[in-house]
Order: C-alpha cells, then sequence, then structure tokens
C-alpha cells in the first residue's frame, strides 16, 4: 500500500515537480509518450538494481514502479525533492548527491537512470564518467533535443527573449552531438527520440 504523503511534503517548490501536475494535454501527451518509450527500454534491461541520479520528485521511479527490483535507490542535489521522494515512495532509497560526485562505489547498479540533468550542467563529462563508473551494465540517459526543444518552447510562448532556450540549461545536444560526448565515457547502444527529448542508454566498455 503506497504511503500517503504528508501535507508539508506535498507540494514542494521545484519546476519538476510543476511541470508534471500541468494540464496542457500537449505536454501531458509527450509526458506520456516519453515514459512510454522509457518503460520499453527498462521492461527490457530488466535490472536487479537501479539508482535514479537526479531523482527530483520520484517521478520517473513512480511511473517505472512495476518495472523495478526491490533495490533501488535515488540522490537529488535539493533536500525538498528528497523529502518528498521519500515520502512518495518509502520502500525507495533517497539521499543529497551531487552527479559529478557520486557517493556510491564502482559498479554498484546494474542500471543507472540520469534523466534530464546532465543539460544543466557546467562539466556534463565528468558527470557521464561518474554515472558509467556506479553502473554494473547500462546508464540510461535524457536531454531536449535541440533545437526541437526551443522551437516547442517558443510554440508555447516559453522564453521568447530567449528563443525558447531553458534559462536552466548551459548545454544543448542534438541526436549526433549527444552520441559523440556519450561515446567519450561508454559504448552507445541505441539512442531513441521522444519528441522533443532524446533517451540514450550506454554500457559499460568491457
Amino acid at each position: 500500500m503506497r504511503k500517503s504523503v504528508a501535507a508539508s511534503d506535498r507540494t514542494p517548490d521545484t519546476t519538476s515537480y510543476t511541470k508534471f501536475q500541468t494540464r496542457n494535454p500537449l505536454a501531458r501527451f509527450f509526458f506520456d509518450r516519453f515514459y512510454e518509450v522509457l518503460r520499453r527500454m527498462v521492461a527490457e534491461l530488466q535490472p536487479e538494481s537501479v539508482l535514479d541520479a537526479g531523482c527530483g520528485e520520484g517521478e520517473t521511479l513512480e511511473r517505472l514502479r512495476d518495472l523495478l527490483p526491490r533495490e533501488v535507490h535515488g540522490f537529488d542535489h535539493n533536500p525538498a525533492c528528497v523529502k518528498f521522494a521519500s515520502a512518495r515512495l518509502p520502500a525507495y532509497r533517497f539521499s543529497t548527491g551531487d552527479v559529478c560526485r557520486i557517493e556510491y562505489e564502482d559498479r554498484r547498479f546494474d542500471m543507472v537512470l540520469c534523466l534530464e540533468v546532465i543539460e544543466h550542467l557546467s562539466d556534463p563529462g565528468l558527470a557521464l564518467r561518474e554515472l558509467v563508473r556506479v553502473s554494473r551494465k547500462d546508464t540510461v540517459i535524457s536531454v531536449p533535443n535541440e533545437p526541437l526543444f526551443r522551437l516547442t518552447n517558443l510554440a508555447r510562448g516559453k522564453y521568447l527573449r530567449r528563443w525558447g532556450d531553458h534559462p536552466e540549461h548551459c548545454q544543448h545536444w542534438n541526436r549526433s552531438s549527444l552520441t559523440e560526448l556519450l561515446t567519450r565515457s561508454a559504448e552507445v547502444v541505441e539512442v531513441k527520440t521522444s519528441y522533443p527529448w532524446l533517451i540514450a542508454r550506454c554500457r559499460k566498455r568491457g
């Protein structure tokens, strides 16, 4: 039975939580399709242990819950997100943490997720090396697919003065440039498109 979330934990003051509460049918369609692509990927991998690096409020783990093993960890840099995720999914283990300095040993998890995180980082290469380091098998990463992501924002009337560019995004990739980045740290198995995002699966070399 799902543990109820206390009133103080119900509405964390974070953009990522707010975006999933949208009533915009087109935005909800895009979110649902993104998670359907991700679900198919995870179902194929069948991991026995999972880390969600940059887990936010646990939206991804909630949506994948029926596919996940008993051992699931998540961390986020925002303590409010960690508190909310812990109340939302009490069977999982959450903590605060930094994706560029992951506090787990090498090859700790069968699958490491890092979704909509590395576009916010000044050194995504360092984060990728850390993600691959703690992964025993697979690392799954998603990023906005540019310039489609910015064009979608412009169509929605968002961030017009920035030509649709999200103010917290300091990195921008398309399929080719993302593949080039990932190849520096791992073997790229596949890169899937779920408009307006890219979802890539990598595997530790050797």
